[in-house]
Order: structure tokens, then sequence, then C-alpha cells
């Protein structure tokens, strides 16, 4: 039940700081460079939660 919860809280923020860098006034290839980091992290993250690293 603990990794539920923690795929679910990792699944939210991902989804909040992609929000948040849409939100952001910047040029469009920097804001494509970074939601590719967030998303690379975001998916190393939730594979740490599978114990997969």
């Amino acid at each position: 039940m603990s990794i539920l919860i923690s795929l679910l809280i990792t699944v939210l923020v991902i989804g909040l700081v992609l929000y948040l860098v849409r939100m952001l006034p910047l040029d469009g290839a920097i804001k494509n460079v970074v939601q590719i980091i967030v998303i690379v992290i975001g998916i190393i993250s939730l594979l740490r939660y599978l114990a997969v690293f």
C-alpha cells in the first residue's frame, strides 16, 4: 500500500511540475528541454519505487 501511495504522489508531482513549466514565460525550445528533463527524472523515480534500480 505504501508503494502505491508513493507512486501516486510521484505521478502527481510530475504532473504539477510539467504544468508549472508550461506556465513559465520561456522560449518554446527551452520549455521542451525542461519538460523532457522532468519526464526523465520522473520515470527514473518511478522505476526506483518499483525496485528496478
